[in-house]
């Protein structure tokens, strides 16, 4: 999922307060829908994510977005773990999660498609080689991704 200029900003103003507090962060996701407009921080630790971490998160990123204003208008603020179903952000994350199950949304379509799913084969320069569930490797542009989650294995 390769980040806008906005989100950008967000990730590197953020990202030292959530790791004062013991966290990651493993991506930000903004919302802009008017009133509806929605920043979403998702962080993690070792140990896993707990209600107090995400309270904690909140509070300190809230005052800090207070102060710095770098978003325009009304949102609502979120602070959650990644979940099973991870959100990837940062290509690092596409290598730290090779040979797991992926489904992943283009911006603009590979081969017809813009819709894949499959395990995470490896990560080449600024590519991602996915092997479909048919066994087909595909290389894929990072910076096409416009969405990409971790398929949970049970």
């Amino acid at each position: 999922m390769v980040i806008g200029p906005l989100t950008q900003r967000l990730q590197a103003l953020l990202e030292p307060t959530v790791e004062s507090l013991g966290c990651e962060l493993v991506g930000v996701e903004f919302t802009g829908q008017g009133a509806h407009s929605r920043l979403r921080l998702f962080i993690d630790k070792p140990a896993g994510i707990t209600l107090q971490d995400c309270e904690q998160v909140s509070r300190q990123a809230s005052a800090l977005l207070d102060v710095e204003d770098p978003i325009q208008g009304h949102y609502a603020l979120e602070v959650s773990s990644p979940g099973l179903d991870r959100p990837l952000f940062k290509l690092a994350d596409y290598n730290r999660f090779v040979g797991q199950q992926v489904k992943l949304r283009l911006h603009q379509a590979h081969a017809g498609q813009r819709n894949f799913k499959g395990r995470i084969a490896a990560v080449l320069a600024t590519n991602i080689e996915l092997t479909t569930e048919e066994g087909v490797a595909i290389v894929l542009a990072y910076s096409n991704i416009e969405k990409a989650n971790l398929i949970p294995d049970f």
